[in-house]
């Protein structure tokens, strides 16, 4: 089976699995698992931070982070695409109280400093909720945001006295992308949470990284939220091995992915959109859309082709290159 619709479906490989079966375990909750210990130092140091903490889900991760940056009714400002406020069920607001103030997002996938000005709150104005943070996210839609801006925006909230959070659960395909060490992804940012079950193919798991003070009080919404976990080493070992051994092979994901692009350009019927990092955004002709998923299938190639919006395909390390020319075989194929 292909599997393009994520980079999340990855399986764990035999060499992860002897990983999370061997891996010495204690009591998280306790503080005394040594697995992840080790896990939340080696993130932690790895991108430049003084304390890591260990979560389920990066979903969980960004909530926790969002609630240690901010008090019931505070705002953060945030992408109106972005994982943070679109996918992640209104957490913030719902389990937070906290209010997100959505920003339209540049074409490169930023959020333009002039919207970002224009929408914070009057300070000391009872009306308002009190803007307190402002969250980014990279890679974005598969896009590398440019380190200019990152710069620049994290540099306008300190002046503005917001804290500066990032979802990086694809901060790997940014550093690897950019040639840069992950410490200058994460260097401009109070907090970032990073993702290990999507291109470097752990099970479960994510890291927030950030100060001492933002991480003690994250662990205690952790807690609250239910990431308290026990013997979570056995997950935690997974994400040490994908730190060890899937970073760099990403670019492979990337090539991939590109190679992916340059083949379907080439097919009647499909436009490619765009190609960043390890997604491709497509579309097909309509009136084939529903036809072409069940064929694709009926060939164990696994993707959903979207009437009226683009179609999203994401390599991983579970996709090779033979892979890849395998899809472009069969899409033209069918459509033939």
């Amino acid at each position: 089976m292909i599997d393009l619709r994520s980079d999340t479906v990855t399986r764990p490989s035999a060499a992860m699995l002897q990983a999370m079966v061997s891996a010495p375990l204690g009591d998280d909750v306790m503080g005394d698992d040594p697995t992840v210990l080790r896990l939340q130092e080696a993130v932690a140091e790895r991108a430049g931070k003084a304390a890591g903490l260990f979560f389920p889900s990066g979903t969980q991760s960004n909530l926790a982070a969002l609630m240690a940056h901010c008090d019931r009714g505070d705002e953060y400002l945030v992408g109106q695409l972005a994982h943070t406020y679109k996918y992640e069920g209104g957490g913030a607001a719902v389990l937070g109280s906290i209010q997100p103030q959505p920003i339209e997002h540049a074409e490169d996938g930023s959020l333009p400093l002039d919207k970002l000005a224009a929408a914070v709150k009057p300070s000391g104005d009872p009306h308002f909720a009190r803007t307190r943070l402002l969250a980014l996210e990279n890679t974005f839609h598969g896009k590398l945001i440019p380190a200019s801006y990152i710069q620049a925006a994290t540099s306008w909230a300190r002046e503005q006295g917001l804290g500066t959070h990032l979802d990086g659960a694809r901060v790997f395909n940014a550093a690897v992308a950019s040639g840069k060490p992950l410490v200058d992804m994460c260097q401009p940012f109070d907090s970032v949470s990073i993702c290990f079950s999507k291109g470097l193919g752990a099970p479960v798991g994510s890291v927030l990284v950030g100060s001492d003070e933002l991480i003690a009080r994250a662990r205690r919404w952790r807690k609250m939220l239910g990431g308290g976990l026990r013997q979570s080493g056995v997950l935690a070992a997974a994400c040490l091995y994908a730190l060890d051994n899937n970073v760099e092979r990403l670019a492979d994901d990337h090539e991939n992915a590109r190679a992916l692009a340059v083949g379907l350009r080439g097919i009647a019927g499909v436009r490619v959109l765009s190609q960043d990092t390890n997604m491709l955004f497509v579309e097909f002709e309509p009136s084939r859309c529903e036809a072409l998923t069940a064929a694709l299938g009926k060939d164990d190639i696994m993707m959903r082709a979207v009437y009226g919006g683009p179609t999203r395909l994401v390599t991983h390390l579970d996709v090779s290159a033979s892979d890849v020319q395998r899809v472009i075989q069969a899409v033209a194929r069918h459509l033939a």
